[in-house]
């Protein structure tokens, strides 16, 4: 697929994505470009690292769970989730090794800076649920806390084996992502099939549930990646560097932006969708700004992203 911004009429960019929807079955809806092509998930494959957390032991609640998956926006809420999670466990986050940040959403940070905490914090980073949720896990099992980011720690080996059974591909070597934690390689049909399991396979229930009822823990509902998952009826997962994923009762979709833009991400995943006919007509036409996010020109729009080519 391939989109392009266009300004006053003139298209300035290009965007190539893959792309790829399979149905309950497996079976391929829809695909585009090369589905085989190696990426790091990212935070895409968060669901299946909060498995690891709650087969570790940890006994986190569906909005704890909900935050644990997510790539949070740093309000409040998010904040003391989080907080809460380490509270359960007895920590506090001293014991996170997310680097030093600012809250991912600018009307977040803004809040944080009003209340005088506009220095940089480990809870703010986008990744500090699922950090908070690992540091549950490894106090529920008796494993060392310092070393949680290890490739050879046990709750890394557990991640391991389960994104290569859900994904049916061998996530290693692995990289390392934005937060200090290993990150596992695969592709848009490795990361389809995935998501497909997520919401076939009994063990992601838990998973599936919470992500489903708190979408805007998961995701601030300011942004794209999450206005589509408020009003998605699954999970859905957004990644760094242009990643996009989501389940529904069996079926999958994945968009690889290959120039890293997320909210081209999101507008190829609203093409497929209504191309394989998942999105009722309302649906579409509440999320027609993220299907066609604006180009500005003094503050208004004078353009659009849009689809070049399918």
């Amino acid at each position: 697929m391939r989109f392009s911004r266009v300004r006053s009429g003139l298209a300035e960019t290009s965007h190539e994505v893959i792309a790829l929807a399979l149905d309950s079955d497996g079976n391929e809806l829809f695909a585009s470009g090369d589905i085989d092509r190696p990426f790091f998930y990212r935070s895409a494959i968060k669901p299946f690292q909060s498995l690891a957390t709650l087969r570790a032991g940890a006994e986190l609640s569906d909005e704890q769970l909900a935050v644990s998956t997510a790539s949070h926006g740093g309000f409040p809420v998010h904040l003391a989730i989080v907080q809460s999670i380490l509270a359960d466990a007895g920590l506090t986050t001293a014991s996170l090794q997310t680097p030093l940040d600012v809250p991912l959403n600018p009307r977040a940070r803004s809040i944080q800076e009003q209340l005088g905490r506009s220095v940089p914090q480990r809870v703010f980073h986008n990744c500090s649920g699922k950090h908070a949720g690992w540091l549950a896990a490894c106090i529920a099992s008796g494993w060392e806390l310092e070393t949680y980011l290890a490739d050879d720690h046990p709750l890394q080996r557990s991640i391991s084996e389960i994104v290569a059974e859900s994904t049916r591909a061998d996530p290693t070597p692995m990289g390392i992502d934005g937060c200090g934690a290993p990150a596992p390689r695969g592709s848009v049909k490795s990361l389809a099939t995935g998501f497909r399991t997520l919401t076939t396979d009994p063990a992601f229930d838990r998973i599936v549930v919470a992500m489903e009822r708190f979408g805007a823990l998961v995701a601030d509902n300011l942004r794209p990646d999450g206005r589509f998952g408020v009003n998605w009826g699954g999970p859905s997962k957004v990644g760094a560097e242009g990643v996009f994923a989501s389940s529904r009762h069996g079926a999958a979709i994945v968009t690889k932006s290959l120039d890293g833009s997320p909210d081209v991400a999101v507008a190829a995943h609203l093409e497929v969708a209504c191309r394989i006919g998942a999105l009722p007509r309302g649906t579409q036409e509440w999320l027609i700004r993220e299907a066609h996010p604006p180009v500005l020109g003094g503050g208004l729009p004078v353009g659009s992203l849009e689809l070049v080519e399918a």
